[in-house]
């Protein structure tokens, strides 16, 4: 989990474009960051999984 120093810092406007840090919106992860679903790849699974995540299906083949 992100600590709140980190998170004020992603939020703020960086001085280069390039220095901008994607976040998990629900727990504030900084890698494994999923842009289709602003989560990172814990949250997402943990998501899907319970069905909040729509028109997301377990694959099986």
């Amino acid at each position: 989990m992100a600590t709140k120093a980190h998170i004020a810092k992603s939020k703020r406007t960086p001085k280069f474009s390039a220095r901008t840090v994607n976040r998990c919106s629900r727990c504030g992860r900084s890698r494994g960051y999923l842009r289709d679903f602003n989560l990172c790849r814990i949250c997402m699974r943990e998501m899907a999984h319970q069905g909040l995540l729509p028109g997301v299906r377990k694959a099986s083949w």
